[in-house]
């Protein structure tokens, strides 16, 4: 049996040794957003795959990663959002795909149905996300490919 989005997104950012509580609901992951996401989860965002440019573009600029580790504060709430937000489109994308390679590459990939974008471009807004899910959503029904 394949995890639970919100359980992956939360075992994906460090799980229990960066939040210190148990997440089991998408309740539970706004709750932790809304109270800001320590930034050593940053860490496991690289360790799933993302690189410091990719961090630095949709997450929090570098410059402003070293201020925040420097002065040892959380990431906003926007920073966090952000965070949860890209990490849930890469549990989705390695739910569809069954496999990290393979959708760490598609999330890279430009896509003419994303009008030349690469779905962790467009998943930079709510908008955008939405439509990444259900691109993925149809993938994995086998309407997409």
């Amino acid at each position: 049996m394949q995890t639970p989005i919100v359980e992956a997104v939360y075992l994906k950012l460090g799980g229990r040794q960066v939040f210190e509580e148990e997440v089991a609901s998408d309740a539970d992951l706004a709750r932790l957003t809304l109270r800001r996401i320590p930034l050593r989860a940053l860490i496991y965002a690289k360790r799933i795959g993302f690189t410091e440019q990719e961090i630095g573009q949709f997450i929090i600029p570098a410059r402003t990663q070293r201020h925040r580790k420097a002065k040892k504060e959380r990431l906003t709430v926007e920073e966090s959002d952000r965070l949860v937000r890209m990490t849930r489109i890469h549990a989705l994308a390695e739910d569809v795909f069954e496999n990290a390679g393979k959708a760490n590459h598609w999330l890279r990939a430009p896509l003419g149905i994303l009008d030349g974008k690469a779905p962790l471009e467009m998943a930079q807004t709510e908008s955008g996300a939405r439509v990444v899910e259900q691109l993925l959503a149809k993938i994995d029904w086998g309407a997409a490919a």
